[in-house]
């Protein structure tokens, strides 16, 4: 490890808090945190590459670190559980590795400090290429457990929690996580299956169909487009719906509740900072369809794919 790294990880434990939970920070070869017996360790992890996932030159680093923690934190609203620590390793570019490192710290604390998760370590690395950062997020289950995608059944109403589309226009890097809203609506109610949309809310619901093995229908009129899926749909001819269903990295959830209890949600709206909207519901037959003036179509997994 050179002075520089060192001189670096001195300068982020001075600026680094613990926490409650936090019983070995950063400084030592691992982090240790207190866990509570038996509750569920629940871990996620993402990672993010420059010229993929985002334009370092156009977003700035601070919103880059935003991004990568508010990703991670997004996985763990998907399965309603409480964000506990996180930690980070990132592979700097060469060229102004240090000032690029310190912005991104920023941008990590800004989202976690508002979702009292403390960082607790991690690892940094230089080399020729582009910059690379990967978080690993720690959370816990609440008393009602984790929600998975696979728990969907026929008759399901199946809810968002905002408007979706054209998060290329910024929204995919200034969102804010839907952590506070899942765990909200888990107290509030039974969630059968839950999925935050990441690729598409075509695709995404894809996968709560295939874990659930079971079918869905899309009414495109209760769709909530947003305004930056209409002002991309005026530039590039592509309908605001279609953006809708497939643009992806909205970071809003899906969920499927009983018709009992997605006709209360929708009527009571009981979770503060979002407007839950009924999109459709789920059917014992396999495959998606999508509805619009009274005709039903075939939907397909419109969205981001993961090539490897």
């Amino acid at each position: 490890m050179s002075s520089a790294e060192f001189a670096f990880i001195d300068w982020l434990r001075s600026r680094t808090p613990g926490g409650g939970r936090v019983v070995v920070g950063i400084g030592d070869d691992a982090a240790v945190v207190a866990w509570p017996d038996p509750a569920h360790l629940v871990v996620t992890t993402d990672m993010l590459l420059e010229g993929s996932c985002f334009l370092l030159a156009e977003a700035g680093p601070r919103r880059v670190g935003r991004k990568a923690m508010a990703v991670n934190l997004s996985d763990l609203a998907a399965m309603a559980a409480r964000p506990v620590a996180a930690v980070v390793s990132v592979g700097l570019p060469r060229a102004g590795g240090r000032a690029l490192a310190e912005e991104l710290y920023a941008g990590l604390r800004d989202v976690a400090d508002a979702f009292a998760t403390p960082i607790v370590g991690g690892d940094t690395n230089s080399w020729d290429g582009p910059l690379t950062i990967s978080v690993t997020l720690f959370g816990e289950a609440t008393e009602r457990g984790v929600v998975r995608r696979s728990g969907a059944r026929p008759g399901d109403w199946l809810l968002v929690t905002g408007p979706l589309g054209g998060s290329i226009l910024g929204h995919h890097l200034d969102f804010t996580p839907r952590v506070r809203e899942a765990l909200a609506l888990h107290a509030a109610a039974d969630l059968h299956a839950l999925i935050d949309v990441s690729d598409g809310l075509a695709r995404d619901l894809g996968h709560v169909c295939d874990e659930s093995r079971c079918g869905a229908v899309v009414i495109a009129e209760r769709v909530p487009i947003s305004d930056d899926a209409n002002t991309l749909a005026a530039r590039d001819g592509r309908s605001p719906l279609e953006h809708a269903l497939g643009d992806g990295e909205d970071f809003e959830l899906i969920v499927a509740v009983s018709p009992e209890d997605g006709a209360r949600l929708v009527a009571t709206q009981p979770v503060a900072g979002i407007a839950l909207t009924p999109v459709g519901e789920c059917v014992a037959e396999p495959g998606m369809w999508i509805e619009e003036g009274g005709t039903r179509r075939e939907l397909p997994p419109l969205g981001y794919s993961h090539e490897i």
